[in-house]
């Protein structure tokens, strides 16, 4: 008779606050990698959502289950930030999305692109892309589902909120 052990990929829980069409708040946790598949650094959120993968698993704790989400029914994922060193080629992209609830969402957009495309468009039009990180006045990160945003609008400098304490990822 052979021992078998079923093989686990060590990951670690992340909380998050899924915001659910129609269920609304969800909190729970992600199951993140230690290591990212395409680049260095642990896993991500947003890696976790862009994947291909119609469903995302969710960690509940009251009720204390585990859940697979499908990725088409988040509006947004809202976590703590986690400071990241500054990156002095970064363009931040300030913005208002302008969601189907009618709710209006400010922040900033901080990506690595390449300098002959580094629009806010171009990042909006990132097609393998299925949701956006936007940094918020209140130090959190929120993945917002593109499927959900009717349009977006650039900030002038006037119209920015205090984005620019925020870590750069």
């Amino acid at each position: 008779m052979v021992a078998s052990t079923p093989l686990k990929i060590p990951k670690k829980l992340t909380q998050v606050t899924l915001r659910v069409h129609p269920e609304g708040a969800v909190v729970g946790a992600f199951f993140l990698s230690h290591r990212r598949k395409r680049a260095t650094g642990a896993e991500e959120p947003l890696d976790v959502l862009n994947q291909a993968s119609p469903f995302v698993v969710v960690q509940r704790q009251e009720p204390d289950e585990l859940r697979f989400y499908n990725k088409a029914s988040i509006v947004r994922v809202e976590y703590a930030a986690e400071p990241l060193p500054e990156l002095d080629n970064l363009t931040p992209l300030y913005c208002r999305l302008h969601m189907m609830d009618g709710s209006l969402i400010d922040g900033c957009i901080r990506r690595l692109l390449p300098p002959d495309h580094a629009r806010l468009s171009d990042y909006l039009n990132l097609h393998e892309e299925r949701f956006i990180k936007l940094h918020t006045t209140d130090g959190q990160l929120w993945l917002v589902n593109k499927s959900y945003i009717v349009y977006v609008t650039p900030l002038d400098e006037q119209m920015r909120p205090n984005l620019d304490d925020g870590d750069d990822a």
